[in-house]
């Protein structure tokens, strides 16, 4: 509760439901049978989702469930009366509504709404009306939780979330610019980076989760929006999407340096390779360092930078040609490192085209 982040959300989320959900205990109860007041505290938990948008959503596929549930049972009461068999038909029929997909989550209820109206109302008009009652007090007393209280706005963090994860990558690139350097590299900080670039991958798709929330945050809540907002959650999901991308060319980068090196053909690459390339990794970092910042990318910047990898990158493969003594395992080596950087360079200049759009 100390601080803003989905734990405090959660919390707050929970006491509005427990606050709602009584009120529309209460109101039901004080005003409305008991038969059907237990139907305004179940509205209320439908309603009170994490978001506003999805709240007013779930609050009306549920009405929708209810009404077409109640109409289905009041109107097999009345043409064919209460018997076992029209209570088969009543479940069947009401099965096929509840597959409508406009209905959502929201469509069991069709039936278990139905099941009600047929078998505690007998299908009776004064009881749906009830129950319709009930439904009511429980959708405005869940909805009116949120317009008091409404969830929290986390523009920032988002942000945040993404700067770290493009900071954490640029210093494992340079990180590894040294490795390769190295006379005797380390191994084990080989492997390491392998499984680190596998737990970048799954964190870019939890930030890409995170996001996609807080842009749906951002419908109908009543909260001031934060200034930029609208372009800067965009931009921020289209950097997760680059970084996505550039993880599979760096796991396939470090996987192929980890078998040259346990094969010995690192130590055969010519002597101008290991630093030229590493130069290229260094650059590519600075690239990807301006595309996660937290502020706007300021796309002249970009392509300069982008720019100069691709320069280093040709340098390298310019010095690459003339080793034609080399063995066969160090030019396949050289062309798989060579073809993951240029992969990763035209994934970040397509990347870079997106957040211009965005």
């Amino acid at each position: 509760m100390r601080g803003a982040g989905g734990e405090r959300d959660e919390v707050l989320l929970g006491a509005k439901t427990v606050i709602a959900a009584m009120a529309a205990w209460v109101l039901a109860r004080y005003l409305l049978p008991p038969s059907v007041s237990t139907f305004a505290p179940f509205t209320a938990l439908v309603s009170l989702q994490a978001t506003v948008y999805r709240s007013v959503r779930d609050c009306l596929q549920y009405v929708l469930a209810m009404a077409a549930g109640a109409t289905l049972a009041a109107t097999l009461a009345a043409v064919a009366g209460i018997h076992g068999w029209t209570f088969g038909l009543l479940t069947l029929i009401a099965l096929c509504i509840g597959r409508i997909r406009r209905l959502g989550r929201q469509g069991d209820q069709v039936a278990i709404v139905g099941f009600f109206a047929f078998s505690s109302g007998q299908g009776q008009i004064d009881y749906i009306g009830q129950l319709v009652a009930s439904v009511g007090i429980g959708a405005l007393c869940g909805i009116a939780a949120h317009f008091v209280l409404a969830p929290a706005r986390h523009t920032g963090h988002r942000q945040q979330a993404v700067a770290d994860l493009y900071t954490t990558t640029t210093q494992h690139l340079d990180e590894l610019a040294d490795t390769l350097e190295a006379e005797d590299p380390d191994r084990g900080r080989l492997r390491q980076w392998r499984r680190d670039w596998r737990r970048l991958s799954v964190e870019c798709e939890r930030i890409r989760h995170t996001i996609e929330a807080e842009i749906e945050n951002g419908r109908l809540n009543p909260r001031r929006t934060v200034s930029g907002s609208d372009e800067a959650l965009p931009r921020a999901r289209e950097a997760v999407t680059v970084a996505e991308r550039s993880m599979d060319h760096l796991r396939s980068m470090t996987r192929t340096l980890d078998y040259a090196l346990d094969s010995g053909e690192l130590g055969n690459l010519p002597a101008a390779f290991r630093p030229g390339f590493s130069a290229v990794l260094r650059a590519v970092a600075l690239a990807m360092e301006e595309i996660g910042q937290a502020s706007a990318t300021d796309p002249n910047l970009l392509d300069a930078k982008i720019d100069e990898a691709t320069a280093e990158l040709d340098r390298v493969q310019q010095q690459e040609r003339p080793t034609r003594d080399a063995s066969p395992a160090v030019h396949t080596l050289q062309g798989t490192l060579l073809t993951d950087a240029g992969r990763l360079l035209a994934d970040l200049r397509l990347g870079r085209q997106s957040l211009a759009r965005t």
